[in-house]
């Protein structure tokens, strides 16, 4: 089945409530956004949610040290690159920080990329040493007007992105967000067949505040694509 984070997770009673949807991971974003949680909160949040659910933390070009504090306090399970990291500092999430605990956790490491000019070259980059577990396709944000990365609301030519898809897909999982809702985000599947997708601003009532029917939807519309080819 395809793997579906809900992102932008502010209470426990989302957190419930996508997780009763049927998601698979939660994301939690750590970085300027009206989404953003306090890791105090997230911690709390945690605690109370089931060990088969993943817990995603999102970063936005934050050190090293404050990641490993963010995930050491809180209780994440994978992190989530939202920002022009490089593929060096991703691999050592990846590879060489467990190297340095006695127990190290199994982190899953996404990245994230703007489907943009020269995403080719950020694709390439990440996929050739696989420096990460995942790569995130998202909408590039409009800069000019502020936007922060993630949650645009808007999607890209996905129809566009086949010409470079299935080959990225190939070397490493390929996760699909950007302006996916319960009505498109079949099609999209169809036309990209992605590991997983992403969803935040599809599935709220207001920014940082799920719709629990959105929720319910979405995850329907996604079980209902069918299985990943």
């Amino acid at each position: 089945m395809t793997w579906v984070k809900i992102c932008g997770t502010t209470s426990v009673e989302d957190a419930k409530a996508a997780i009763e949807a049927g998601a698979d991971a939660l994301g939690f974003i750590f970085a300027p956004s009206v989404r953003r949680i306090e890791p105090r909160r997230a911690r709390e949040i945690i605690a109370l949610l089931p060990r088969t659910v993943e817990k995603v933390g999102v970063f936005v070009d934050e050190p090293m040290a404050h990641i490993r504090e963010v995930v050491s306090s809180v209780g994440l399970t994978a992190i989530q690159l939202h920002g022009d990291e490089t593929p060096e500092f991703a691999r050592s999430i990846l590879h060489d920080w467990p190297k340095q605990l006695p127990k190290p956790p199994r982190m899953r490491v996404l990245k994230a990329v703007a489907v943009a000019t020269g995403l080719e070259k950020d694709l390439r980059d990440f996929v050739a040493e696989r420096t990460v577990d995942a790569l995130l396709l998202d909408s590039a944000p409009r800069r000019a007007a502020g936007e922060p990365r993630g949650g645009t609301g808007r999607t890209f030519n996905w129809t566009r992105a086949t010409a470079f898809v299935p080959g990225v897909a190939a070397r490493v999982r390929v996760i699909l967000a950007g302006g996916l809702t319960a009505a498109n985000v079949g099609q999209a599947i169809r036309i990209l067949n992605p590991w997983g997708v992403d969803v935040c601003s599809g599935v709220e009532r207001e920014r940082g505040k799920k719709d629990y029917k959105k929720l319910r939807e979405f995850v329907h519309a996604v079980r209902s694509a069918g299985e990943r080819g």
